[in-house]
């Protein structure tokens, strides 16, 4: 018997229930991570908007409800005019200027609930039903409680710029996105795992690459955080040219540097926020294609091979976009755009380390 042939098959979450009711638990799955695929771009143009502060309160049930009268609506504005943003930023805005960033918000935290709907209920319905495994209900609970801390965190991001600041603090926002995205790649995990391979011999002759897809999925999230900073500094309004910053590939040190203590640089400084994503993402696309080498050379032509290469096209297209957004002056489009293809890599990573694990 080969070595390939004595190796054990990839782990699949069980039901109790019939096979029909794990395809049904797929498409849910895979319906969710729609919604958040949504939610975070819906979150990215909140940022651009910079309608994230446009709402002070977190009311979970009742703010559901838009205003709905005249009255209610001056209410908010408010507000909002109580704000360091308003005040400085938008002193003077009119009322319908503040409905459009307003809808923008409000959209963005709607979305949020639908998303608790659309996963909490039907996660019941099949708990009754008897269709999950003791296993699969304890990683759908962990799930249910990532998007519970996901409302905290929005709120305690949002909390952050009403005082003292004209926007959120990056660090938080940083996190708001990475707990998304966490959330996300928890669910594509265990809806790949659902699932048989198409091809379980090719995946289980490509596993000696898996460490080579861990490396690259802890490299996306980390990008992915690096670019929320950006966002949350507007970095990308800073060294709009590429591939060089102000005339270099590699800025001053003394520029790099420049504030005190020295790891304040990595989440303040402007320049040091822009120069690591721009090196993170050269990074990525170097992991990427050494993977497809690696899968190229266990599985040519097989789906391992063929989510690899995919994957490093796919990496290759991000750069070019993030080199637009910066050359647009962070164009909204090509900003979320930019943004959009993100989370699609870190949905192929997660699927690619699934499926050799």
């Amino acid at each position: 018997m080969s070595i390939v042939g004595s190796m054990p098959e990839p782990v699949v979450y069980s039901t109790s229930g019939p096979v029909r009711d794990r395809g049904a638990i797929r498409l849910w799955l895979w319906c969710v991570v729609a919604l958040i695929f949504v939610m975070v771009i819906v979150g990215g143009a909140t940022r651009l908007t910079e309608s994230g502060l446009s709402i002070t309160e977190w009311k979970p049930v009742a703010g559901a409800l838009p205003p709905l009268s005249a009255a209610d609506w001056a209410a908010e504005f408010e507000k909002y005019r109580a704000t360091p943003q308003y005040a400085q930023l938008n002193a003077g805005m009119t009322l319908e200027a503040f409905k459009t960033i307003y809808w923008w918000e409000w959209g963005h935290r709607l979305l949020g609930r639908l998303i608790g709907l659309a996963f909490a209920l039907p996660f019941a319905v099949f708990w009754i039903r008897g269709a999950l495994s003791a296993r699969l209900k304890g990683a759908l609970a962990g799930v249910l409680a990532l998007g519970a801390l996901q409302g905290f965190v929005g709120w305690w991001m949002v909390t952050s710029g009403l005082v003292g600041r004209v926007e959120v603090a990056q660090e938080r926002l940083a996190i708001h996105l990475l707990l998304a995205s966490l959330t996300m790649a928890a669910i594509v995990w265990i809806a790949t795992g659902l699932r048989a391979p198409s091809n379980p011999l090719a995946e289980r002759a490509a596993r000696p690459a898996r460490t080579g897809a861990w490396v690259l999925l802890a490299l996306v999230f980390a990008q992915i955080g690096l670019g929320a900073l950006v966002a949350g500094l507007r970095a990308g309004l800073s060294y709009n040219t590429w591939p060089l910053m102000d005339g270099r590939f590699v800025p001053p040190l003394a520029d790099l540097g420049r504030l005190s203590p020295w790891w304040a640089n990595f989440v303040d400084n402007v320049t040091t926020v822009q120069f690591q994503h721009r090196m993170a993402g050269y990074l990525v696309v170097l992991v990427a294609f050494l993977h497809a080498l690696r899968a190229f050379s266990l599985q040519r032509g097989k789906p391992p091979c063929k989510r690899a290469v995919s994957i490093w096209l796919m990496t290759m297209a991000q750069v070019g976009l993030g080199a637009a957004t910066l050359l647009t002056n962070v164009q909204i489009h090509v900003a979320l755009a930019h943004q959009a293809l993100a989370m699609a890599i870190l949905i192929m990573a997660t699927v690619q380390v699934r499926r050799l694990s």
